[in-house]
């Protein structure tokens, strides 16, 4: 798509009706309540999938590589921000011994051919949490912040041509479109500093709908810890550094900084008073109380939307307001046909890993708490809401050191690592077990994570431990930083498909 043809759709967007717009969706929003209360997006068993994102880089030179549209859609792979950027999603599977098994493989069976694919353009698809070295002959500040303006509208050059990326960075909403963390400032003109990071988002639908505010409790207290345990981009690309000592950006390194780039780029800038839209979510009461959330959310790119054949489209505006509902945590409810329809929990604190198998097994984590949590009734959801938004910023900033506030299953308070993951770990073999999985398969989803903790060892410390050494040993910066880099991606294309990432040491 040409500048001017992306510019004129973009300017087509612009001129939507926003109030009708939303009126329309406040009125699908009534005749959502109803279907979720008559059962309409009930299911018989719990189902689980997920939403990996990864970028590509020279093969050679580990520099960041624009993928060009026709190779992605040859290898099966949506677009996403970024021309970088290529994003699967596993096909729905129900949470049992095959259903698991399914995901895994699936996950192997469409990276593997596009890894042997990519590799004839000289392109390696890598799974990370934040990209750190530029393209060749370009740096990050000028990759990520490169625009032009066609007909008054701005349109990202490194950016995917989807309209509605383009539209983000042309709209009333006041996104700050800027990065602001430890030693880095960067302020763009579009929502292109966001290409910077990607994510592994597990899903996990809910059996009876009307009971998703309590799923989502539960969810939004195992954030901090299972974000403390997937943190995997303590690093930006070097050029983004202000000027300062070396040793100093070092020690202020946050353990992830995908937490603080998706807010800054998308959330209005300090003292604006329009509400963030990425942002800790709130509990819900009801699951009305969850579809009024999503209404009552600011949308950003509303669009004059056709009725379709789906059974969702009967709630299509909603739909798209849901995309931008960007929340750490967010509930989702679509299905292409009446049958598939489905009220889910989308869990997006994690950042991208480094082997399939530390994805899955977040995803399994994840989907046996949300069996085992609220079946037990673990007293972890009278944690107050300000505690467990606080554990979550500081799982961001300090992974597997955060003092993170835990209840444990006999109501006592306690900030021990080993505590918590114990029981984390426990009631997720258990969860799984309960979905009938043996005590030995729930084990192998499990062990690469509990390794993690029993080594007190994420990616994101390995990566700032082997940065700080190189640091201390007087070498600059950005050459610890790349030499990092280089040496995560050797390891990565040694068992991206096999193994994890504890194997690295062994």
């Amino acid at each position: 798509m040409s500048a001017s043809e992306l510019a004129d759709r973009v300017a087509e967007v612009l001129a939507t009706d926003s109030e009708a717009f939303n009126e329309r969706a406040r009125e699908e929003a009534q005749a959502l309540k109803s279907a979720v209360r008559d059962g309409t997006f009930d299911n018989t068993e719990a189902i689980v999938g997920m939403e990996l994102e990864l970028y590509a880089v020279d093969e050679q030179t580990d520099a960041l590589q624009r993928v060009p549209r026709q190779l992605l859609e040859l290898i099966g792979f949506e677009k996403e921000l970024g021309l970088h950027n290529a994003e699967m999603q596993t096909s729905p599977q129900p949470l049992n011994t095959h259903g698991l098994a399914a995901q895994r493989n699936e996950l192997k069976a469409s990276l593997m051919p596009a890894q042997q694919r990519v590799r004839n353009e000289g392109i390696r698809l890598v799974s990370d949490g934040m990209w750190t070295v530029p393209p060749a002959g370009e740096t990050a500040e000028t990759y990520l912040c490169d625009c032009v303006e066609q007909s008054g509208v701005r349109i990202g050059t490194n950016m995917s041509d989807s309209v509605r990326y383009h539209t983000m960075a042309n709209t009333d909403y006041p996104s700050a479109f800027e990065i602001d963390a430890p030693h880095v400032s960067l302020q763009a003109e579009t929502v292109m500093p966001e290409s910077l990071i990607t994510s592994i988002q597990p899903h996990y639908q809910i059996p009876h709908a009307p009971d998703l505010p309590e799923y989502f409790s539960y969810a939004l207290r195992i954030a901090a810890p299972l974000l403390a345990l997937g943190v995997n981009s303590p690093f930006f690309p070097p050029d983004l550094y202000d000027d300062a000592p070396d040793p100093e950006i070092v020690a202020g390194a946050n353990m992830e900084n995908r937490i603080g780039v998706f807010e800054s780029v998308l959330n209005p800038p300090d003292g604006d008073s329009t509400p963030p839209k990425v942002c800790f979510p709130p509990d819900f009461d009801t699951v009305e109380d969850a579809i009024d959330d999503i209404v009552a959310d600011d949308t950003i790119v509303p669009v004059d939307l056709p009725s379709g054949t789906r059974f969702d489209d009967d709630f299509v505006h909603l739909r798209h307001k849901h995309g931008s509902y960007w929340r750490w945590v967010r509930p989702v409810f679509e299905g292409a046909t009446r049958s598939a329809a489905n009220a889910r929990i989308e869990f997006r604190p994690l950042a991208a890993q480094p082997t399939v198998d530390d994805a899955i097994g977040f995803a399994a984590v994840f989907a046996g708490l949300m069996e085992s949590l609220p079946r037990l009734e673990h007293p972890i959801q009278s944690l107050d809401w300000e505690t467990a938004k606080q554990n979550f910023y500081t799982a961001a900033r300090n992974g597997l050191r955060a003092k993170i506030e835990w209840i444990t299953a006999d109501g006592a308070t306690t900030t021990s690592t080993e505590e918590i993951y114990g029981e984390l770990f426990e009631h997720a073999r258990e969860g799984l077990e309960q979905r009938g999985l043996s005590a030995e398969e729930a084990h192998g989803y499990i062990r690469p994570l509990r390794e993690r903790v029993d080594r007190r060892l994420t990616p994101a410390r390995w990566k700032h431990d082997y940065v700080r050494r190189r640091v201390e040993e007087n070498v600059p910066l950005a050459e610890a930083i790349w030499g990092m880099q280089a040496t995560y991606i050797r390891h990565q294309e040694g068992n991206l498909l096999e193994g994890s990432f504890v194997d690295w040491f062994e």
